[in-house]
């Protein structure tokens, strides 16, 4: 599916901005997308351009400081964000651009490629922080979900940020 996911970016003209590994999922999605023809950043912390391979193949490859330059230069340089199938470190780089967007740091869309319904149980959980009130709906819609890769980059073109005065309602403190 990574594949196939970078060979759509190709065929849309989109270019990918990733963490800069020449392994797994990212490095089969930057491997698809450089053999279509099209153009892909990487970025990746020195600490771990060698345990991630870093990929030296791709249009560019920065190599930062700390996790957190790489996470503020892949925020900048992206127009949209997708997670894959994936362990911590895409849970935690998924709830943090999620969670930039519900604070209004940034009005790009936030997706989720749900592959063979590897993110499911998540998705559960997600709806049951709503049904319980710890998650305005909302906020939950904010996350653009999909199992097909095409249907997925429509509703990221398509996407329009929900109008929120506050992230947090008074009556709610």
């Amino acid at each position: 599916m990574a594949r196939r996911l970078g060979d759509l970016l190709v065929s849309r003209d989109i270019g990918l901005v990733y963490g800069g590994g020449d392994v797994g999922l990212m490095g089969d999605i930057a491997n698809a997308v450089m053999q279509g023809g099209g153009e892909v950043i990487g970025i990746i912390p020195k600490a771990l351009a060698t345990k991630e391979v870093a990929h030296f193949g791709v249009t560019e490859l920065e190599v930062v400081d700390s996790m957190h330059t790489r996470k503020a230069r892949m925020a900048e340089l992206s127009d949209a964000f997708i997670a894959l199938p994936g362990g911590i470190g895409t849970m935690e780089e998924l709830f943090e651009t999620w969670t930039w967007a519900q604070l209004g740091y940034h009005n790009k869309p936030v997706g989720l490629l749900n592959t063979a319904g590897y993110y499911t149980p998540l998705l559960d959980f997600l709806d049951k922080m709503v049904l319980q009130g710890f998650l305005r709906d909302k906020h939950r819609q904010m996350l653009v979900v999909d199992t097909d890769p095409v249907a997925l980059l429509d509703k990221l073109a398509a996407y329009r940020p929900p109008v929120v005065q506050k992230w947090l309602a008074q009556e709610e403190l």
